[in-house]
């Protein structure tokens, strides 16, 4: 079955804020209860072109970390897709593990098969991959993240005529997929500003690998390394939850947001922005944010 494009737009939300500029979210994690924000639109053509050449045994295989948000929508995605589906995940201490794991287990009860590997074995993705075209040559193999051109393609659904009356679009980086379709069909007038939720310095090359548009910054978001939960993160996420009522999460989302607060205090964005930011869902990843954060005696993620 293909992915749809949902009836309705997901809403844009005002976040009240006493500054010269106004805030806003568009709210891309209400989009499908399992398939969360940006993922369902980097999976919609990968899908539904890979279904259009129908395949007599439709399968499709990606790679990721224990908590991934894109293992869990690639497996939610194939379920409702009635594809079967594969994830090689980094580390084989999780082999005997997984059911503690609220992402592995999800993806398991997507039906989703687990294959665990070493960190030595998963940083050849290549060669996994090489060998995996081999062993299943009829299979969509979607890389890390779900980073490719169809992706880019599919990000840009996430623009309409609601989002041409920004100034400013905002948008958390992990890959770079997300960035770059924004990147290349946003409106000339409009800038945007990528949060980088990783350290990777190729990061820039990587995503005019698939733009060719010039109209971005990338910022560090400032708060550590990938995975990375400062307490101040933790505060901030679960004031905006209880403020504006929006739950974020803390790789991505949190992150995001509260650099942008921070922008705005320190006078980044011009006075009379319209400034918009994405939320690109993953709040899968509270629930194993908050089984770290328990066995550190720290406080929890509402």
């Amino acid at each position: 079955m293909l992915l749809k494009v949902p009836a309705e737009p997901v809403p844009i939300q005002e976040i009240s804020i006493d500054r010269k500029v106004k805030l806003f979210i568009k709210r891309e994690d209400l989009i499908h209860p399992q398939i969360s924000g940006n993922k369902y639109w980097k999976l919609f053509y990968n899908i539904n072109h890979y279904l259009e050449q129908n395949p007599e045994k439709p399968y499709m295989i990606t790679f990721g970390g224990a908590f991934s948000n894109h293992i869990a929508a690639v497996a939610a995605a194939g379920n409702a897709a009635g594809i079967q589906t594969l994830g090689i995940i980094r580390g084989e201490e999780l082999q005997h593990k997984w059911r503690d794991n609220p992402t592995l287990l999800f993806a398991k009860r997507n039906g989703m098969n687990l294959k665990f590997v070493t960190r030595e074995e998963y940083r050849h993705k290549q060669k996994l991959t090489e060998f995996l075209r081999h062993e299943f040559p009829e299979a969509l193999i979607i890389p890390e993240g779900g980073t490719n051109k169809e992706a880019v393609e599919g990000v840009k659904m996430m623009l309409n005529e609601q989002t041409k009356d920004f100034d400013y679009l905002c948008t958390a980086v992990g890959t770079g997929g997300t960035i770059a379709g924004i990147s290349k069909f946003c409106e000339e007038y409009q800038k945007v500003i990528g949060l980088k939720a990783v350290d990777d310095d190729s990061l820039e090359n990587k995503i005019f690998e698939l733009t060719s548009k010039h109209n971005f910054n990338l910022i560090d978001s400032g708060f550590g390394g990938y995975g990375k939960i400062k307490d101040e993160n933790i505060r901030f996420i679960n004031d905006f939850k209880e403020k504006y009522g929006i739950p974020l999460e803390p790789v991505y989302t949190g992150k995001m947001m509260q650099k942008v607060f921070e922008l705005i205090d320190e006078g980044f964005f011009p006075e009379d922005s319209r400034i918009l930011c994405f939320h690109t869902g993953g709040l899968q990843g509270i629930e194993g944010a908050n089984l770290l954060l328990e066995k550190q005696n720290r406080n929890l993620i509402i």
